[in-house]
């Protein structure tokens, strides 16, 4: 029997226990090219929420309701009926928030340690960690010399944007709410830090941090982030979009005092997706693996325990619990 998490309600605002439901369901035999995988651990993400409401305008598929709710896992082959994978084999896939799964031999990647710990590939060395430096270094085009603020830097992204922008010689300010928080990205390298939930508004504390404006920010936030960014912006800055944590459980609009600076400063400003540099992943895969090596990133992540515990872990990306990835360990 499979334990597996599905929706049983679009949640109004912030998910609820009773958006969500954990079945016991009995696994079919494999077919010629498939695998049966045994997750070890299970990634729960912010971008996981816009999927869970009906919206048409959304740049992925929704969920359906009563489905399983996918994303990115790594386990154990099982069983194999597959000639590209054998039984013992580490495997990446996206069978989402169950225990077992059967999965098409094209949807999984076999993993290759190289002596690192498991759990790395799905933190530092995995999606989060490719959304960073694809984000910052091709999207954002950031160089040596830039000032980067980056929104959420103790999150599983920002953190690691951090990192990177600091092995590549650059002066990184952060932003993160709560001391505990504060210091961890201090610890990272940043140069500055804001608090967010310090009295004093983000755009101030930015002013006061980069007087003479940013190149680059890396956003997870959105809302006044976002804003405060537009405002303290260089001519010709480049800001990566990854995420708005801030509006994922809202239905308001946020007001913007600063876009007009879009056009005074000729900011350049592109969303993107971990998808969009698939053929680009050794790249990552091989200059990550370098920096951990040298000690210039290090792998942190936030981890709860058994795969009853996904829904809290997941909800706690939005109270702010999770320093690092948030990883659910089966």
């Amino acid at each position: 029997m499979s334990k597996q998490w599905i929706l049983k309600n679009r949640p109004d605002g912030t998910p609820k226990d009773s958006d969500f439901e954990l079945k016991d369901v009995e696994l079919p035999s494999l077919k010629q090219g498939e695998i049966k995988i045994r997750n070890k651990y299970i990634s729960v993400d912010p971008y996981m929420r816009p999927k869970m409401s009906a919206n048409e305008d959304s740049y992925t598929e929704a969920y359906a309701l009563n489905g399983v709710i996918d994303g990115m896992s790594i386990g154990e082959v099982v069983e194999s009926e597959s000639d590209k994978f054998e039984k013992g084999d580490l495997v990446m896939n996206f069978s989402g928030w169950v225990d077992e799964a059967i999965v098409s031999e094209d949807k999984a990647k076999k993993v290759d340690t190289r002596g690192l710990p498991d759990v790395y590939f799905m933190s530092i060395l995995g999606m989060t960690g490719a959304t960073a430096y694809f984000g910052l270094l091709h999207v954002a085009q950031a160089k040596s010399g830039d000032t980067v603020f980056v929104s959420a830097a103790a999150g599983a992204v920002g953190s690691t944007v951090v990192q990177i922008a600091k092995a590549m010689g650059m002066t990184v300010i952060g932003s993160a709410g709560g001391r505990e928080k504060v210091e961890f990205v201090k610890s990272l390298g940043a140069d500055d830090v804001i608090d967010y939930k310090d009295e004093q508004p983000v755009y101030e504390q930015l002013k006061a941090f980069a007087p003479d404006g940013i190149d680059v920010y890396f956003d997870n936030v959105g809302g006044d982030h976002l804003d405060a960014a537009l405002g303290n912006a260089k001519v010709n800055a480049r800001f990566a979009i990854c995420g708005m944590i801030s509006g994922y459980n809202k239905s308001d609009n946020v007001e913007f005092e600063n876009f007009w600076q879009v056009i005074a400063k000729r900011i350049q400003i592109r969303g993107f997706l971990y998808n969009d540099f698939q053929s680009s992943l050794p790249e990552f895969e091989s200059q990550l693996a370098v920096w951990l090596q040298k000690g210039l990133v290090k792998e942190k992540h936030s981890e709860v325990q058994g795969i009853e515990n996904v829904v809290e872990a997941f909800k706690g990306l939005f109270e702010g619990n999770n320093i690092g990835k948030m990883i659910v360990k089966v």
